[in-house]
């Protein structure tokens, strides 16, 4: 009964401590909020920004001031928007401007194009000093395509080819181009040449050529070709040429094609000129070549030059000879140039004969075999020695 009546005084003492010390904290939080009131509604108070040069001095709960200030703010916000405007349509008129003055210089540049490429590069005269344009420009045009543009060509105009040596002897050229449209045309000086309206030389007393494979063989009468008239020998020379092997300069025919599988060779260019003896030898083997011979019967002749490209595909031949054309002669850029468009023309791993390539002794080693070997060329045959005739 005493410990009991202890316990409740202790516990109500310390529920008297506790209300005393809420009502001082209510009292204290009452006296900041009054005093917090009375600093911020006196009309003296003003509110300083530190960090500004300027201070602005800003009254709290000034409506009037506040309401001046975002119409200022407005004001100057209307007014960088009517700049805006102004500069945007500067900007427009600017563009207006240069898109016309595009338009200007793109029409002149067309001008000077059609001006440029309706005159010829160079001016061709006669050797009275009389231009010839009409029928030369005509032939090496450029010529417009009928189509317009062409995706595949890259264009819309066609440009023939004329060489290099045509410009050179513009008198020549002049000479060249003067026919009658139709009639007899005169004798080429330079390749490769334009083309022409005209109408090729006839031999006189023009005779039908010998059916193959006599042809072959068959001494041409002199009606049927223009060039040499007396330096056949088919029954001597010729007959027996490339047919045996000496184990030296002279390469048998059969020995030469037994170096690749039988029936891989079948088409390919001789450039030796004399009578096509190396092709008709070729054409008996059932391999195709197209010859620089003069135009014989029963051979595919062609008007071929080392000063010019080619007429062939990349990788299209299976063999090329070259005979008593490629030599020291021939300068030595000119030369590697002819080498790389053989190489061009023919398919990986066939045959290049190069068949009595005359030469100092010096200059074999110092200049044509690495020639040959820098283009890519490697000997499956290799013979060299000195000229006896």
């Amino acid at each position: 009964m005493g410990s009991g009546s202890e316990g409740y005084s202790k516990k109500h003492s310390q529920q008297q401590a506790q209300t005393k010390y809420k009502l001082k904290m209510l009292v204290l939080v009452t006296l900041t909020h009054l005093l917090t009131v009375y600093v911020f509604t006196n009309p003296s108070f003003n509110l300083k920004l530190s960090g500004y040069t300027n201070h602005i001095p800003f009254r709290i709960w000034d409506s009037t001031d506040l309401l001046h200030e975002l119409n200022s703010t407005r004001d100057q916000l209307a007014a960088s928007h009517l700049l805006i405007a102004e500069l945007h349509q500067k900007l427009n008129s600017t563009n207006l401007l240069v898109q016309a003055l595009l338009i200007v210089l793109n029409s002149h540049h067309e001008a000077l194009t059609e001006k440029k490429v309706s005159q010829p590069l160079m001016k061709f005269s006669d050797r009275f000093g009389n231009a010839v344009f009409d029928e030369l420009m005509l032939a090496v045009g450029p010529h417009k395509l009928p189509l317009g543009y062409s995706p595949r060509m890259g264009s819309g105009e066609v440009y023939t080819s004329m060489g290099a040596g045509c410009l050179k002897y513009q008198e020549e050229l002049s000479q060249y181009m003067k026919y009658e449209i139709g009639g007899e045309c005169p004798t080429g000086v330079c390749e490769p040449l334009p083309r022409w309206r005209c109408l090729p030389k006839s031999p006189a007393n023009y005779k039908e050529p010998t059916p193959l494979p006599e042809s072959l063989w068959a001494t041409p009468s002199d009606t049927s070709y223009l060039g040499c008239t007396d330096c056949f020998d088919l029954q001597g020379r010729e007959k027996t040429r490339w047919m045996f092997d000496n184990g030296g300069l002279h390469y048998g025919i059969d020995q030469v094609l037994k170096a690749k599988r039988y029936g891989t060779i079948c088409i390919g260019l001789d450039i030796s000129g004399r009578t096509g003896t190396f092709a008709a030898r070729m054409k008996e083997r059932n391999v195709t070549l197209i010859t620089s011979s003069m135009n014989l019967d029963g051979l595919i002749p062609i008007h071929v030059c080392v000063s010019q490209r080619l007429p062939f595909f990349e990788n299209t031949l299976d063999i090329v000879h070259f005979m008593h054309v490629l030599s020291n002669w021939i300068p030595d850029a000119m030369l590697e140039f002819t080498l790389y468009d053989i190489y061009r023309v023919l398919r990986r791993g066939v045959l290049f004969r190069l068949d009595h390539f005359f030469r100092l002794g010096s200059q074999l080693n110092q200049t044509y075999i690495s020639m040959l070997d820098r283009v890519g060329f490697k000997k499956l045959r290799w013979n060299a020695g000195m000229k006896l005739d």
